[in-house]
């Protein structure tokens, strides 16, 4: 078996532009990826174009091999916009080898060593009892028990932080009041938070009402800050959304810098290279919460991951209500009692794309925007 074309389609998703990727063979079995959206967005598909004449011809289920060559021809670190090419390219092989082998994705891993993935989803409210019913009606829905908001009920970039603390604290104390005390609530600042001790002052104020974790309160440069800040901190720290391949994380793990671990599977390198991210965090008593604000393709290859790994702790989620992305995929993976069950009987990624549905997509710029402070200058997003 050869790759005979790599192809990059760029597919709306909601008011969003997201590439996705079909590697083609001449054995007539195709495999789909997703890249990470992290813009400019049609900067990916010129990479995966100069990716196919690194790798075509290859065997496409030699992917170690090809994931080795791809990173040693790129020579310089490949950045975000090369790591998603690469990491779409390489969910797509994983789909054929499972397509060739008549298995799903899991059983190449090694099996699957649970049953089911436990999923969690975003919720916000003008207050907590706002919030609290957002997250009764998901579960009602969708069984959900698990739930992901931000601590800002005022602007971080223009009050004083002392409130800003003493308000996500009441926000949450709200939350607890009105839901049941078994259901978990995370909470994301964003990497807006500049200086380690307001993050620990936040931290310190939600610490009282149990949170499932704390998310990325930082910006990733500087592992030494991570390290003291978890030294300090009395609740979960996650981060690694914004981090790539293994080295960096292994960096972070290394300082003891996180209690849990965010990388996304579309940018990081992809699902091998997630496994050994994964693998490394295994070593460090450190478990694994896939970032994954992502499509039906994504939640599809993060489900092989979570099904496989030991250490997975459990997977961020959109539902197809959110960005209307359910006619992208034949059937996409959709919660029951807040999981996300396994398909032992359909081989590879355990979804078929609908090209019809993406090939006219007509492109919708998007970007990210800096909040502006009072001063004129701007914060962080």
């Amino acid at each position: 078996m050869q790759i005979t074309a790599i192809k990059p389609i760029v597919a709306r998703f909601g008011s969003r532009p997201r590439v996705l990727v079909k590697v083609e063979t001449d054995e007539g079995i195709s495999g789909w990826g997703e890249a990470y959206s992290i813009g400019p967005d049609l900067s990916v598909g010129p990479v995966v174009d100069y990716c196919f004449e690194l790798i075509k011809g290859i065997d496409p289920r030699r992917i170690e091999f090809i994931m080795m060559k791809l990173m040693q021809q790129f020579r310089f670190p490949p950045g975000g916009i090369g790591l998603s090419a690469i990491s779409a390219i390489d969910h797509a092989l994983w789909d054929i080898s499972g397509k060739a082998a008549g298995l799903p994705v899991y059983m190449l891993l090694g099996g699957a060593v649970r049953d089911k993935i436990r999923i969690y989803r975003g919720i916000g409210g003008r207050d907590g009892q706002e919030a609290a019913e957002q997250a009764h009606k998901l579960h009602e829905d969708y069984g959900f028990t698990a739930f992901k908001t931000s601590p800002y009920k005022l602007d971080p970039d223009a009050s004083r932080w002392g409130l800003v603390c003493r308000e996500a604290a009441r926000y949450f104390e709200d939350i607890r009041k009105n839901t049941p005390e078994e259901w978990e609530f995370a909470f994301d600042p964003h990497a807006k938070i500049f200086e380690p001790v307001l993050a620990l002052q936040l931290a310190n104020a939600l610490a009282p009402y149990d949170p499932f974790f704390y998310e990325e309160p930082l910006r990733p440069e500087h592992m030494p800050a991570w390290s003291k800040l978890r030294s300090q901190m009395q609740v979960p720290l996650a981060t690694g959304e914004s981090l790539y391949t293994r080295f960096e994380f292994l960096d972070l793990l290394a300082c003891q810098g996180a209690d849990i671990i965010q990388p996304d599977i579309c940018v990081c390198g992809g699902l091998l290279e997630m496994r050994k991210i994964a693998a490394i965090a295994e070593a460090h008593y450190v478990s694994v919460a896939p970032h994954n604000p992502m499509g039906p393709l994504a939640t599809a290859v993060n489900v092989h991951f979570a099904a496989s790994q030991p250490n997975f702790k459990i997977l961020e989620y959109l539902l197809p209500t959110d960005t209307e992305w359910n006619d992208w995929v034949d059937e996409p993976y959709l919660p029951k009692e807040g999981y996300l069950e396994l398909r032992p009987d359909r081989p590879g990624l355990g979804v078929e794309i609908n090209e019809e549905a993406i090939e006219g997509n007509e492109y919708v710029h998007w970007e990210r925007s800096s909040p502006t402070r009072p001063d004129g200058s701007t914060g962080y997003i």
